[in-house]
């Protein structure tokens, strides 16, 4: 198997399902996500993003050491296979609603080698008996859908529809799965619009999370920040002079205003096996 693309080296171990013949079918694509990690999207159907690139990265950056991590709302795995690739000692839960994104989820796990410690849950996480009561987590990933439905264009697919309208609960039903699920000194990590930052943090203050730190993220230099990443902890966990607090990070650019991929940005695609 190549192990250079572009010039770049892949780094990590090989993925057994490179030799494994699972070839997509003519509505599939299999491509490239981490390292030698690929995933199975629909050609025409919800595929994986920048933001779920960032929301896998920004989680793993600052949980580094967690050994159980839930994806909420996982679609097709994006976020949970680059966590996984980053965090490969960790246990994984995701949890995604629509079928053909699990079957989707589960063809990547297998290709990708995560066997045993990658479980993949159909469902609805805001429904009880997905999510037992008792179980806990270092890390818990989300990148909830942005929009109310009927507030914008759905779009011709309804797997890319439910992945971008609130069809199953807002960012409110995130926080309050996170804080329930999150073990001591837990983080959740998530991705919500700058423009609608006020309904995440109001998300995480019901739940009765805080915001310790977040970063805007610009997509073109020179533009103002379009999307946010958040670092959220429980109060209860954190000192009292930290539950009033929160670190604003600089503004992470994804382009240059020529339309290059920024230094910066192509810093973070090698941090999870991407190239640049």
């Amino acid at each position: 198997m190549d192990s250079h693309f572009k010039g770049w080296a892949k780094p990590g171990p090989i993925a057994p399902g490179a030799a494994s013949g699972d070839a997509p079918a003519p509505e599939e694509t299999l491509d490239a996500i981490s390292g030698h990690f690929r995933i199975y999207q629909l050609r025409d159907g919800h595929r994986f993003s920048t933001d779920d690139v960032l929301t896998a990265w920004y989680g793993t950056t600052w949980a580094p050491s967690a050994h159980a991590v839930l994806d909420l709302g996982s679609g097709i795995g994006s976020v949970g296979m680059i966590a996984a690739w980053r965090l490969p000692g960790a246990r994984f839960v995701t949890i995604e609603a629509q079928a053909a994104s699990v079957e989707l989820a589960r063809r990547s796990s297998r290709y990708n080698g995560l066997g045993g410690r990658y479980e993949i849950r159909e469902g609805d996480f805001r429904h009880s008996g997905i999510l037992p009561a008792e179980e806990r987590f270092d890390l818990v990933l989300g990148s909830p859908p942005y929009f109310p439905p009927g507030t914008g264009l759905e779009g011709d697919h309804p797997q890319k529809v439910a992945c971008r309208f609130e069809l199953r609960g807002d960012v409110s039903d995130y926080a309050g799965a996170a804080a329930s699920h999150l073990a001591p000194g837990g983080l959740f990590a998530c991705v919500f619009p700058e423009e609608q930052r006020p309904r995440a943090e109001a998300a995480a203050a019901s739940a009765g999370l805080v915001v310790v730190r977040r970063r805007p993220v610009v997509f073109r230099e020179g533009e103002p920040p379009l999307i946010t990443l958040f670092g959220m902890m429980r109060a209860t966990d954190l000192p009292e002079a930290m539950r009033v607090r929160t670190w604003v990070e600089p503004p992470l650019t994804i382009r240059t205003a020529a339309g290059h991929v920024h230094p910066e940005y192509a810093a973070v695609k090698l941090a999870i096996g991407f190239p640049p």
